[in-house]
């Protein structure tokens, strides 16, 4: 009998999405709570007895997701904090905004996708969803990282997309200047962002750092498939039953958020990994799978780091008691100082 080969992704503990582990006395950031997957991460993390807090530009939106959470999960610690990331420079206040002491994870889902021309920027002149997207998110990770640092094995979790596994990076035309289809734009700002998240762990490992990053993708996730929360998401009758035959390979948006909510929760959910759903990428529990191989690319990864660090004006930082900070590194791969 010829011996199997060995698989490329090692066995991972079983785990249960209904049956999370306590984390009371965790801080966890979730970008974009107030809606979506967002919020139904922000609503399992909340079960844990951690703190949760939702960063949303919306206050009203922020403020009817603090409600639905507070309503579904009995001593919920969670909150909300103004976070904008089409506006680079307001994220340097973030963290103050946050007013702890450390950050144990925070979780970059937010995002914004636009479905038809004509193409838009951010009032710093970015693409809008390449500078939502990923931008804001490279940005806001430089303003957390003391945060995170502080505490003692935090996470930063990317949600990126399966939209972004037939995507490929243009380096000459990031923001689409030349050539914009909405649909295409936005899957390669996710790739953008899965790419930064696979860097960032590369960067986080070469200086030793605490801080873990982890690339997760929610599959196939449907409005139709998702539960009820009113008032912002109600789903009728009509909407179930038309959803039915979808169910077979797709998945709802609460399913959507669970390979970020293992990656925050984990121990055993190690950096530089991606997570999706377990049935062929697209529904069911999560699991590691392998890195996709356009995502392994470290010169793409590295080049678009440059080019993020000077859109952004992110620059390098070395504190008291830090080393490097990973997220404005002139190097492609830094060492620690001696």
């Amino acid at each position: 009998m010829t011996p199997s080969a060995p698989s490329s992704v090692p066995p991972v503990p079983p785990w249960n999405v209904h049956r999370l582990p306590r984390a009371d006395g965790s801080v966890f950031l979730v970008t974009g709570g107030n809606a979506g997957i967002g919020y139904f991460v922000a609503e399992q993390l909340s079960a844990t007895g951690a703190t949760v807090v939702l960063g949303s530009r919306d206050p009203a939106k922020a403020e009817r997701a603090t409600a639905s959470i507070r309503g579904r999960v009995a001593g919920a610690r969670v909150r909300a904090v103004r976070l904008d990331l089409a506006d680079i420079p307001s994220l340097r206040a973030v963290a103050d905004s946050l007013e702890v002491e450390r950050l144990d994870a925070v979780v970059h889902n937010a995002g914004v996708a636009l479905d038809d021309p004509p193409r838009q920027e951010t009032g710093d002149g970015h693409e809008l969803m390449f500078g939502t997207n990923h931008l804001g998110h490279f940005a806001l990770t430089r303003w957390l990282m003391p945060l995170l640092s502080a505490a003692p094995a935090a996470r930063v979790v990317t949600m990126g997309s399966f939209a972004a596994k037939s995507e490929r990076l243009d380096l000459d035309d990031l923001e689409s200047r030349q050539d914009y289809r909405p649909k295409r734009t936005y899957g390669r700002s996710k790739l953008a962002q899965m790419y930064f998240g696979v860097e960032l762990d590369r960067r986080l490992r070469a200086v030793g750092s605490t801080v873990t990053s982890v690339v997760v993708h929610p599959g196939g996730a449907l409005d139709s498939l998702t539960p009820s929360r009113p008032p912002f998401h109600v789903r009728g009758t009509g909407a179930r039953l038309g959803a039915a035959p979808a169910a077979l390979l797709l998945q709802g948006k609460h399913a959507g958020a669970w390979p970020a909510v293992r990656a925050v929760l984990d121990t055993a959910v190690g950096g530089g990994r991606l997570w999706g759903p377990r049935v062929i990428g697209l529904r069911g529990e999560p699991r590691p799978e392998p890195l996709w191989n356009h995502l392994a690319d470290s010169f793409v990864a590295a080049r678009l780091w440059d080019v993020s660090r000077e859109l952004t004006g992110v620059e390098p930082r070395v504190t008291p008691g830090q080393l490097q900070d990973p997220t404005g590194g002139a190097e492609a791969h830094p060492r620690p100082r001696s």
